[in-house]
């Protein structure tokens, strides 16, 4: 690499790591301190994750968890044999291809009140299940459009290859082309996960009471007092670390998954 690309990558890092550096620090600040941003001398303080313990951002990020793993787990039921069958199959034309992200189109506002009246009239408004089923009108078609490339890119002898060998429709699908795509499937499910696991306006709405998610509980901090930026910024860390590590340790077996070649049922 060269000395100019070496140095323009670096500005670049710098710049993208300033903002997390600047939230890390925060998050360990006083008053005092946060007053003065560019302040790099201070005196260290929990005082803002006590904060955060005491207004239940731990319990909200667990609910931020259920939602997401739940809202992933049935969009990846639903979307994979879905994207299959529109990839394989052309099931429903090319206008369901195409339509399938009608909801990405049409703003949160438009679903957000049909949703709300559902939810009070099922008596379930304020609690995960609402959540879950607000976030799978985003979430299921993209995953599903993000897995119709992947169905697109097996070659189709795989499958026939499988079924003169004596393996029917279901099994060819299973033992041949389910293993082909499993890393379309975990990026499908990391990119997912965060759209759910930031979503504030459904939450907001729906279930900013009891069972309100991280996201909910972030903008919290913007009180009528003013926004109490230590312990935002350290909510923002229980945010945004732990999504960081997993997309960093599962990245690694994707780029393993996609590298490992071979076809083996």
């Amino acid at each position: 690499m060269s000395r100019g690309r070496g140095t323009f990558v670096a500005a670049a890092c710098a710049v993208v790591a300033l903002p997390y550096a600047w939230v890390l620090l925060a998050a360990f600040k006083g008053p005092a301190a946060l007053n003065d941003p560019g302040r790099l001398a201070f005196t260290p303080t929990l005082e803002n994750w006590r904060e955060i313990f005491s207004a239940g951002v731990i319990g909200s990020a667990g609910t931020s968890l259920l939602v997401a793993l739940v809202t992933v787990g049935l969009s990846l039921l639903v979307g994979t044999p879905g994207a299959y069958a529109i990839s394989r199959f052309r099931a429903g034309g090319t206008a369901t291809r195409f339509g399938i992200l009608l909801s990405q189109v049409l703003p949160p506002a438009v679903l957000v009140v049909p949703l709300f009246l559902v939810a009070f009239t099922l008596d379930v408004r304020d609690t995960p299940q609402v959540v879950i089923a607000s976030h799978l009108t985003f979430v299921l078609p993209v995953v599903t459009w993000f897995l119709i490339g992947f169905f697109d890119a097996v070659p189709r002898s795989f499958e026939e290859q499988a079924m003169i060998d004596g393996y029917g429709r279901f099994a060819a699908f299973r033992l041949v082309v389910l293993p082909q795509v499993m890393p379309g499937i975990g990026a499908a499910a990391i990119f997912g996960f965060v759209l759910s696991w930031n979503d504030l306006f459904y939450a907001l709405v729906l279930a900013g009471g009891n069972a309100k998610t991280l996201p909910v509980s972030i903008a919290g901090f913007n009180t009528f007092r003013g926004v109490e930026l230590g312990a935002m910024c350290a909510a923002i860390l229980v945010s945004v670390v732990p999504v960081m590590l997993a997309c960093f340790f599962v990245q690694r077996r994707l780029v393993r998954g996609l590298s490992g070649g071979g076809l083996k049922y």
